[in-house]
């Protein structure tokens, strides 16, 4: 007969919903503490500095997220939905370049908001399977914006969709450097952005990089993130 857990009554298992209710808080602790880390020092910062704004140990957070990219997709789902509600928001403005505009202050407006949603755009997450479909519905709205736009003749006809990911990229860049002295400072270069996104255009631009090199840039963002930090764990 297998040896009897020391949590749990051999007869009823009374005490084993208790052990689950505990495990379920810590997660829950574990979750927030990342949403306040990762929104204040980035996705760089580490899983033993989550576990200690969360107030547990380390085996405990491996326990309940065998590793960050798990973690970060607990955390940011969430912010990942506010971002598809944006998209189907502009596709709702009748006016084309308003909504194409409007989507992408938005967008840069969500990640001065929070650093780590601005990590988290400029990234690629396959592990995270929900969040990045999540992105590909998104995506696949502003590629509407993109061809309503252009329709109109808003928006400059050799405009892609990989200058929104490159625009991210520099803004959050952008926040980086400026988000204690001068936390609005990236509204400047946003609207500076735009301006060059609207017809007429100004002169021909540089061929965007090509979609494979974006995506290994995308990955590259966070190397950190499918590692279990082992060294933590002791």
């Amino acid at each position: 007969m297998p040896p009897r857990d020391q949590h749990t009554d051999g007869a009823s298992g009374s005490a084993a919903q208790p052990l689950r209710s505990d495990a379920e808080r810590n997660r829950e602790r574990i979750v927030a503490a990342a949403r306040t880390v990762f929104g204040r020092d980035g996705l760089n910062a580490s899983m033993a500095s989550v576990a200690r704004e969360a107030g547990v140990g380390i085996a405990t957070m491996f326990r309940r997220f065998p590793d960050k990219e798990e973690l970060v997709a607990a955390v940011f789902t969430d912010r990942m939905d506010a971002y598809v509600r944006a998209t189907e928001e502009a596709l709702a403005e009748p006016d084309p370049w308003r909504g194409f505009a409007g989507y992408v202050e938005t967008v840069c407006a969500m990640q001065a908001a929070d650093r780590g949603f601005a990590d988290v755009l400029t990234m690629s997450l396959p592990g995270a399977e929900r969040l990045e479909a999540r992105r590909a519905e998104a995506y696949e709205g502003f590629l509407e914006l993109i061809a309503r736009a252009k329709d109109s003749g808003d928006l400059r006809e050799d405009f892609t969709s990989r200058d929104l990911v490159l625009l991210l990229m520099a803004n959050a860049g952008v926040l980086s450097a400026t988000a204690d002295a001068a936390p609005d400072a990236w509204r400047r270069p946003v609207a500076w952005m735009l301006q060059s996104f609207r017809t007429p255009a100004r002169g021909p631009l540089p061929d965007p990089p090509e979609d494979a090199a974006l995506y290994q840039a995308m990955r590259r963002a966070g190397p950190g993130l499918a590692s279990t930090e082992s060294g933590e764990r002791h």
